[in-house]
């Protein structure tokens, strides 16, 4: 008999390790834990508080980030502390506090999502580190929403604050920070002021965008309630966010041309006169609006001095510029653009875009012919201002249309003339487009604005009325809207935002709960309740 050369207990173990399963090492279960406090030095919600340490112990490694967003201190502190660690992992959190406390007053650092275990991200949630240099804790709270006085979005990180009607004046927001302060964060609409002491306040809100509790009008929202807030109390109060519009300023021109110059601005420009002088003579101006941008163009004959005297008023407000000029090559030549390529909708006017301001129109030389040859009737009619020449004629389903204009038939500013221009566009049969008919009820004052917006609150169709309930959109684009209405309380024909020193709310807006999705070939009735 034949002995085998291998040890018999090494055949065992490789029979034993054929027959085991194959498989993978686990960690086991996916740890969802947040991170817990085991102790304090001194204890949370402590009193008598008299040093400027904190130490927070956790039961795990964990990561503190994004602390300048996150963090909440109520009152405000002058001096930021010094928190460690920022980013790198530790069991524990310091607090070295810079500024000295207001005696007798209840403390609040709320570190909303800033703090997490290392090792899976998990969030300890708006963890608050409360303590009082007084005896007690105040407890009492303030709550409410927040929305925009506009948009249907509302922005977050808003600072929502309190300050005490017995130091306040229409100079606090600007100069003061608040008493008490809590933010929205990244997703919340609605806010609690806690740890309050009784008392009467003012609250405002901002979305405060130099981060120093201090209202900016050029950069920051405010929202504010008009009549002080005695505390305690169970309202529930609803700010609506608004953009200030600044007073017109006009700034220093700027020559980007030989015969133009740029001024930029601030606020709104109404009524606007502008007067230009080459040593006290008068030269023709134009004025027109800069596309998209917070300037004016000022259109004069070509430049062929070394300064300008530049002077603009807009109803209260004057003020004049000395210009220094050169000799530019680059002059503004006469081209055109239009609004519309290829489709023109039944509500739109076709619309040319001259790059400099026209002087005259020679309707005789223009031509709109349909695909049958047919010639169709039109007027035209330029607005100076947006520096466009719009057409209006009847348009029909299904339709082609040329537009000719001869030679001449457009004259600039500098006596520059069009040639030969020529454009095509067609309409879309009326079975590709929806019909919609909005019925409000309870309208409780005119006139209102009635507004179609799409996904980007653009708005595309509005309707003005003094009296009316019921609307009809015609020949409307399927696609999904959102519906609002603005009760335009001054008349002026568009929304009008608020005044924190006036002490005037905007005109309000109220958007229909959900989106109307309109289809090709439909009439659909849509019933608006007005309601808050």
């Amino acid at each position: 008999m034949l002995k085998s050369k291998f040890p018999f207990y090494l055949i065992l173990l490789a029979v034993l390790f054929s027959c085991a399963k194959r498989g993978h090492i686990t960690g086991g279960e996916k740890d969802t834990t947040p991170p817990v406090i085991t102790s304090s030095s001194p204890k949370n919600f402590s009193t008598g508080f008299t040093g400027n340490f904190i130490k927070i112990n956790f039961n795990e490694y964990i990561k503190v980030k994004d602390i300048n967003k996150q963090l909440i201190i109520s009152p405000p502190m002058k001096n930021a502390p010094e928190i460690v660690p920022m980013g790198s992992a530790s069991k524990f959190i310091t607090i070295k506090l810079k500024d000295t406390l207001e005696p007798n007053t209840t403390y609040s650092f709320n570190f909303g999502q800033s703090i997490s275990d290392n090792n899976e991200g998990n969030p300890y949630s708006q963890f608050k580190y409360v303590f009082s240099t007084g005896t007690s804790i105040d407890s009492l709270k303030l709550g409410g929403t927040i929305k925009d006085a506009k948009s249907k979005k509302t922005d977050n990180f808003v600072s929502v604050m309190l300050y005490e009607a017995s130091k306040f004046n229409d100079s606090t927001v600007y100069k003061k920070q608040p008493h008490y302060v809590t933010n929205t964060l990244d997703s919340l609409k609605t806010f609690t002021l806690e740890n309050l002491k009784a008392g009467s306040y003012y609250l405002v809100a901002l979305k405060d965008e130099n981060k120093n509790y201090r209202f900016d009008p050029k950069t920051d929202k405010i929202a504010f309630f008009k009549n002080p807030i005695n505390v305690p109390n169970d309202t529930s109060y609803n700010l609506g966010l608004f953009k200030e519009q600044l007073p017109f300023k006009a700034e220093k021109p700027k020559q980007v041309s030989a015969n133009q110059l740029l001024m930029g601005h601030e606020g709104k420009p109404k009524n606007i006169v502008v007067s230009i002088k080459d040593k006290g003579v008068d030269l023709p101006v134009v004025v027109t609006k800069f596309e998209k941008k917070d300037s004016l163009q000022l259109w004069v004959p070509k430049i062929k001095t070394d300064s300008l005297q530049i002077s603009i008023s807009s109803n209260q407000y004057s003020k004049s510029f000395s210009v220094k000029t050169k000799e530019m090559k680059v002059i503004d030549t006469l081209s055109f653009k239009t609004k519309q390529t290829g489709l023109l909708d039944f509500r739109d006017s076709f619309t040319v875009l001259p790059s400099t301001p026209l002087v005259k129109i020679d309707n005789s030389k223009i031509r709109i012919i349909k695909k049958d040859s047919t010639e169709v009737a039109f007027t035209s009619k330029y607005k100076e201002w947006e520096n466009e020449l719009v057409f209006d004629f009847k348009k029909e389903e299904d339709q082609k249309y040329s537009i000719t204009l001869l030679p001449g038939a457009l004259k600039d500013f500098y006596e520059k003339q069009n040639d030969t221009l020529s454009y095509t566009v067609s309409t879309r049969k009326l079975t590709d487009y929806g019909n919609l008919k909005i019925v409000l009820e309870n309208v409780n004052r005119f006139p209102i604005l009635v507004e179609l917006l799409d996904k980007d609150e653009n708005v595309i169709i509005s309707q003005y009325s003094e009296k009316e309930t019921e609307f009809n959109f015609e020949t409307v684009e399927p696609q999904k809207y959102i519906l609002r209405v603005i009760y335009d309380d001054n008349k002026d024909g568009e929304w009008t935002t608020g005044s924190y020193l006036e002490k005037r709310l905007p005109e309000e807006v109220i958007y229909h709960p959900k989106e109307i999705d309109l289809r090709a070939n439909w009439d659909w009735e849509e019933r608006f309740i007005l309601s808050k």
